[in-house]
């Protein structure tokens, strides 16, 4: 099983001030590592993102919690702990933060039953995977705690797979999470976790025929590539930033693996 922080920490995300979990980055208390990457300072803080499902059939991967997702988990965890809840459940219900919502799950739904995953799991929707069969789905990041570079969201740059220190936090976290979730499906959210699932799988800690990589972001900032994806919106109307052949060929490829499985 992958290796949980949060008993480590409990005692002090229940106690942290309001302050503290605004802005975690100024919490020495909560600091986990450093890096030097090129002259700019790459910090990982803690923020309870542990919790595992493992009975998971499919685990939606992330690039890392940003500074609000951190906020939010470490807001939950220790209202959780104030409650009396054990430091499993303060775990478990610090981590509901984590799972994606609004826009952006509507269209990571709308794609992921387009290609076949609903079918795969014989549920009716993906969108059961954040209400009664949430039992299915693991929620997680490619770099599971908070990462910030020169104190900004890290948005994939640096390149993690370039700096060793990056690269043993994911090797450390993800790769023992992955390692306990055999079999599952694994669904990148981005060219950048891709790569990082690409190098876990050329270290023999996941199946790459599991990767379901190819997906538009689901990000509203893909909102072009999305609706083609979908095919909401005819190639003969898309801008010169959308490429249809890639799009094409992805959404191909991701139906015939998810046949072949």
């Amino acid at each position: 099983m992958a290796q949980s922080l949060f008993p480590r920490f409990a005692a002090t995300v229940r106690d942290l001030t309001d302050a503290e979990v605004s802005d975690p980055r100024t919490a020495a208390k909560l600091a986990l590592a450093h890096a030097d990457a090129g002259g700019r300072t790459v910090s990982m803080v803690y923020a309870p993102f542990d919790y595992m499902n493992p009975t998971a059939r499919i685990a939606i991967v992330g690039l890392t919690p940003g500074l609000q997702q951190a906020r939010n988990a470490l807001s939950a965890a220790r209202a959780a702990l104030h409650r009396g809840a054990s430091v499993i459940d303060a775990a478990a219900e610090a981590k509901v933060f984590a799972s994606f919502s609004g826009p952006m799950r509507a269209n990571l739904v709308a794609m992921l039953d387009q290609i076949g995953v609903a079918r795969h799991l014989e549920l009716a929707s993906t969108a059961l995977l954040w209400s009664e069969r949430a039992d299915l789905v693991h929620f997680t990041s490619a770099l599971r705690y908070p990462v910030f570079v020169d104190g900004e969201n890290w948005s994939g740059q640096p390149d993690a797979l370039r700096i060793p220190s990056m690269r043993d936090w994911l090797l450390t976290y993800l790769g023992e999470e992955l390692r306990s979730l055999r079999g599952a499906l694994l669904v990148p959210l981005g060219p950048k976790v891709s790569a990082m699932l690409d190098y876990l799988a050329n270290q023999g800690i996941v199946d790459r025929s599991t990767i379901l990589d190819g997906l538009p972001h689901p990000s509203g900032a893909n909102a072009e590539r999305i609706a083609y994806f979908l095919g909401q919106k005819p190639r003969d109307r898309l801008s010169t930033k959308t490429d249809p052949i890639r799009l094409d060929a992805a959404r191909a490829s991701l139906e015939a693996k998810l046949k072949a499985g």
